[in-house]
């Protein structure tokens, strides 16, 4: 299994910058909501044209090289990075979301709009965090970008 996360965060995760990730989910994630439902995880990093405005330095290093918003059909995309879960937790006091400052690189307006978020099954005033173990592949895994890595969802079979 693969787990859709900005290009930025997943070098931020692989250059050891962040131990965890703090998400809400994706528009297709279900009634349910969004959970970390995998122990273990490869990153597949996505791109996003607005990334640099929604992260902090050092991670901005790590912008691609490209206005795109998503990769084209055919393209390579390299998976670098495989993560191991230690714990998870739903947080639902803000005040304990601003004490991760320091263990990642996500914007306090972007964690702000999303621990706010209501819908697909997702209450406000909450978000999920994944404490993780990252390690870096040997030998990256080389995918072609197909329409079936698209779309508005944290999980993808690979």
């Amino acid at each position: 299994m693969a787990f859709k996360e900005w290009f930025t965060v997943c070098e931020a995760l692989g250059h050891g910058v962040q131990d965890l990730i703090i998400r809400k989910g994706g528009i297709h994630e279900g009634k349910g909501g969004f959970e970390f439902i995998h122990d273990e995880f490869y990153l597949f990093p996505t791109l996003f044209h607005k990334q640099a405005e929604q992260i902090q330095e050092p991670a901005r290093q790590w912008m691609p090289g490209t206005e795109k918003k998503v990769w084209d059909l055919g393209e390579t995309v390299l998976i670098k990075y495989r993560c191991s879960v230690e714990r998870c937790e739903l947080i639902s006091d803000w005040q304990q979301v601003l004490e991760l400052v320091g263990r990642h690189v996500y914007a306090e307006e972007l964690l702000r709009d999303r621990f706010d978020w209501e819908g697909k099954g997702m209450d406000a005033g909450c978000i999920n965090v994944a404490y993780v173990r990252t390690e870096v592949l040997e030998k990256p895994i080389e995918l072609s970008y197909s329409k079936a890595h698209g779309g508005c969802r944290s999980w993808l079979e690979i």
